[in-house]
């Protein structure tokens, strides 16, 4: 082969490789949208489903949490065969129709509101719904992303998408305060729904996601869910980080049950008020989710892991020492310090679990993680609940802070903690 020749062919493969860059770039920026538009949307819901509960039908704190964690009690229902079903099925198509399931859901809402007979019973049931749709989608969510995504920019990528996820829990609660005040929290919540209809239009638009080969005669769904448990619960790394994530996941359920009660009741702020001090949290994310790639370069992923850990836990303590007026800031400081800590660990966390697993290993893992982590959400949601109508919500906040210290106790007791780096 001359020079000629070899220069000719190799500007074919340097434009074929430029063209693949490009199609990939442009599938990932269609799954990155509608990522972000669903999420906009459901973080309008964020404040307005507990807003509906406490201005509308006049809740206590208990009937908030139930409200909280019924959304999240879906992962431990169908948390572990989610993973499989991702597996099983067309994962574009099961991502679509997630998305209008919840779609539908959450439109329930301002319709029975027009007609009069919205009540709590209902949004209980729409937060499960809801919930159990997104443990599907999420578990899929995470699988989709490694196939269209080089291995070397996850990193960047999963910062990129957390930074996204960052700037709607910044907008959300916000928008979904300010709406609340002008139109009512049902109405409020047509923005939810329509953020789901236009997410899955995008997902349609996508290309079919390659499913890993499944081996030869295949396996039980219990056998397949008990390989995805064996790994997660035997591996050095993601074992010792699935427990981190149930511990701040417990005082993340509780913040979200205690947040509207303890701002409207104990603080006496508005609507609007509620929605811009909760969204101090989508502000301390985007703050994590823009430093994690430099955090990790600087000190290891693993230093990353341990130091996110304690300034979230630190900072807790300042929400019950929140008051009116000026004071109002601490509870903005630290629910900003909390949401940066926990997203640093998430990125952290996330990108080993899609760099270290076998790809046909990879959906049951990712549904293990959430299934332990997310479940217990439920749990800390209705804990809070009941310890804010026994002892108030400024002494449960506290309650909670003190249960946050078991998040970096978890990561610095085993082998992690001296780990510059995961890998």
């Amino acid at each position: 082969m001359d020079v000629t020749t070899r220069t000719a062919v190799a500007a074919d493969r340097a434009a074929e490789g430029e063209a693949r860059h490009r199609t990939s770039a442009g599938v990932f920026w269609r799954y990155w949208t509608g990522s972000l538009v669903s999420r906009l949307g459901n973080q309008v819901s964020v404040v307005a489903l507990p807003l509906i509960a406490v201005l509308t039908l006049h809740a206590t704190a208990w009937q908030v949490g139930l409200v909280t964690g019924a959304g999240y009690l879906a992962w431990l229902l169908v948390g572990l065969p989610a993973g499989v079903l991702v597996h099983r099925l067309p994962l574009r198509g099961t991502q679509v129709a997630m998305d209008l399931l919840r779609g539908a859901a959450v439109a329930s809402v301002p319709v029975a509101a027009a007609l009069g007979v919205l009540g709590l019973p209902q949004l209980v049931v729409v937060a499960l719904l809801v919930g159990l749709a997104g443990v599907v989608f999420d578990v899929g969510n995470s699988t989709f992303l490694p196939s269209i995504v080089a291995k070397e920019e996850l990193t960047v990528r999963n910062s990129l998408l957390s930074g996204s996820s960052a700037a709607t829990e910044l907008a959300g609660p916000s928008l979904g305060g300010v709406l609340v005040q002008l139109v009512g929290g049902a109405a409020a919540m047509v923005l939810d729904a329509v953020s789901y209809l236009v997410s899955a239009a995008l997902l349609r638009s996508l290309p079919r996601a390659e499913r890993p080969a499944r081996r030869p005669g295949g396996a039980g769904m219990w056998r397949q869910i008990r390989e995805g448990w064996h790994f997660v619960t035997r591996h050095p790394v993601i074992g010792p980080c699935a427990a981190y994530a149930t511990a701040v996941n417990f005082v993340s359920g509780g913040l979200m049950t205690l947040t509207p009660v303890f701002l409207v009741d104990t603080l006496d702020a508005p609507a609007a008020a509620v929605g811009a001090l909760m969204a101090t949290g989508g502000l301390g994310s985007l703050v994590g989710a823009v430093l994690t790639p430099r955090v990790v370069a600087r000190i290891g992923s693993g230093g990353a892991l341990r130091w996110s850990a304690r300034i979230a836990a630190l900072v807790t303590f300042l929400l019950p020492a929140a008051g009116s007026g000026w004071a109002v800031l601490l509870f903005a400081l630290g629910n900003a310090g909390f949401a940066a800590g926990v997203v640093v660990t998430t990125i952290v966390a996330r990108t080993h679990r899609q760099t270290h697993t076998p790809p046909e290993l990879l959906p049951r893992v990712m549904a293990t993680v959430r299934f332990v982590s997310w479940g217990s959400i439920p749990v800390g949601a209705l804990l809070a609940g009941a310890a804010s109508t026994a002892w108030g919500p400024r002494t449960a906040l506290l309650l909670l802070a003190v249960c946050s210290l078991a998040g970096p106790v978890i990561l610095t007791a085993g082998s992690l903690r001296r780990r510059r780096d995961l890998a």
